[in-house]
């Protein structure tokens, strides 16, 4: 990867001091092989991955307290991993997937940041039908039904690796496509609910977005 510029930074998720290893801004790019382009990933959308979003910061957040024990947990389309790490720190079984080319790469240096035991990662897109990842009891994530297309592909994702009994808990930031999404994991056998985060704590500014929680029982 071509030289782009870091940030260190301590990130405290109620109690827990994260480390983390990103991109100093969004404005870094580096993509020498082209492998971002052939993913469709263009140089304006390139650094998303490598950035703390409020998002990720209130999913961490609204999971530091989440009942884990004996649930295999799938953090989709995770960026830096903030919850991840947040998860890992917890002794949480989770696994962490993103499409990026250097979100792997990335989560390894954090985890050595934070001591933490290896998180399973795989690079994969919600389009692989083969990917291996088996089903889990609870699948999140965070500000990732950016685009209209996403609505199908994620929710047919989540239904491929979801348990006959899941929880998914996804926080979006305030974009457009959640209300259809909901409705889509509705016919799928979820029910659904939304509430606005407290995060006075660690934001600041007013968060605009919801908390997204969906339910299906076996």
């Amino acid at each position: 990867m071509e030289a782009v510029r870091l940030r260190y930074q301590t990130i405290d998720v109620q109690g827990f001091d994260i480390h983390v290893r990103s991109l100093r801004d969004n404005q870094q790019f580096s993509d020498t092989l082209g492998e971002a382009e052939a993913l469709g990933i263009s140089s304006a959308q390139w650094s998303l991955f490598g950035v703390v979003w409020d998002s990720s910061a209130v999913l961490a957040n609204e999971m530091a307290t989440f009942a884990v024990e004996g649930k295999r947990i799938l953090e989709v389309g995770c960026g830096l991993a903030l919850t991840s790490l947040l998860l890992n720190a917890r002794h949480a079984d989770i696994t962490a997937t993103d499409i990026h080319p250097e979100a792997g790469n990335f989560l390894i240096e954090n985890v050595r940041l934070n001591s933490g035991m290896k998180i399973p990662f795989l690079r994969t897109g919600w389009n692989d039908l083969s990917d291996g990842l088996g089903e889990f009891d609870v699948i999140i994530g965070s500000d990732i039904l950016y685009e209209r297309e996403h609505i199908a592909l994620l929710s047919e994702f989540i239904e491929r690796h979801a348990k006959p009994q899941c929880e998914v808990i996804l926080v979006d930031p305030g974009r457009l496509n959640h209300a259809a999404f909901s409705k889509k994991m509705v016919t799928l056998g979820y029910s659904h609910s939304q509430h606005k985060p407290e995060t006075s704590g660690f934001l600041t500014e007013e968060f605009k977005g919801q908390v997204l929680h969906y339910f299906r029982l076996n």
